[in-house]
């Protein structure tokens, strides 16, 4: 009888799996279900409410990413669980490590780092071929690295709000940080000690950007609900998805966040409009 596989997730933490191939897999993470459904669509067996993409996935839902429903996850009987150290909270993983169930969890703050993740989770983790999404989201991306010439130090500087009541905007060391560093915005509060600081309105304006990036999620900013904040700062809405989710979403990422962002500064360096 073939023995189990001990893996190690980006924690470091050991994964037991086997000894039969991963059949059956619930994913916590809206982005990883897509990355998952895309590549073996026979795979997912549950997912959170939060799950969207792909449009029209028939999966039981489990709950939210903050609050799913561990007994109901038990009883789908996975032979793995997909996960973030970010948007997963540890008590419920370990609930579910403590009953058996293989976790594996992810850990990403960069679009390389992205890639990586993606690579192990997809290969290893879960045993399949390399999916060619992941080929073409490398390549597009080192194509916006061919474009960079001098927009690190000539790009807009800008802050991107994440949430309102209160104020919380992009800091250090975030995934969608490095999205728009490398397509050459400069976040204000990049070297802030913080991940997702707190920050009060009039601190923002005092900041004096040159652009505020406007994502509509985690909340849902709009024409209506966000720009009035800023009077007389130019500002971008974006989709969230292409600038937050790690997955198929990445390939088209560059086209539809620099879109949004406007071509001229994104890709030259110039000011934006």
């Amino acid at each position: 009888m073939a023995e189990p596989t001990v893996l190690r997730d980006d924690l470091d933490l050991p994964v037991r799996l086997g000894p039969g191939p991963v059949r059956r897999v619930v994913s916590l993470v809206p982005s990883l279900t897509e990355s998952l459904a895309a590549t073996a669509p026979e795979l997912p067996a549950g997912a959170t409410d939060w799950c969207t993409h792909p449009a029209g996935l028939a999966v039981p839902r489990i709950g939210g990413t903050k609050n799913p429903d561990v007994r109901r996850i038990l009883a789908l009987a996975p032979d793995l669980v997909l996960a973030n150290d970010e948007e997963n909270r540890r008590p419920d993983l370990d609930a579910l490590r403590a009953a058996g169930v293989p976790v594996w969890v992810t850990d990403i703050r960069t679009v390389d780092g992205a890639f990586r993740s993606l690579d192990r989770l997809l290969t290893l983790a879960c045993g399949l071929p390399r999916p060619e999404w992941l080929d073409e989201a490398q390549a597009a991306w080192r194509e916006v690295d061919g474009r960079r010439c001098t927009r690190e130090t000539d790009g807009p500087r800008a802050i991107v709000p994440i949430w309102r009541r209160p104020w919380m905007v992009l800091g250090r060391d975030t995934f969608a940080g490095d999205v728009l560093r490398r397509l050459g915005v400069r976040l204000v509060h990049a070297g802030h000690a913080e991940r997702y600081p707190a920050v009060p309105l009039p601190e923002l304006i005092a900041c004096e950007p040159d652009l505020v990036v406007l994502p509509d999620e985690p909340y849902r900013f709009t024409a209506e609900d966000g720009p009035e904040a800023f009077p007389g700062v130019p500002s971008a809405l974006v989709s969230g998805r292409h600038l937050t989710w790690y997955g198929p979403s990445l390939a088209e990422a560059p086209a539809v966040l620099g879109a949004a962002l406007g071509h001229p500064f994104v890709q030259g360096g110039t000011t934006p409009p």
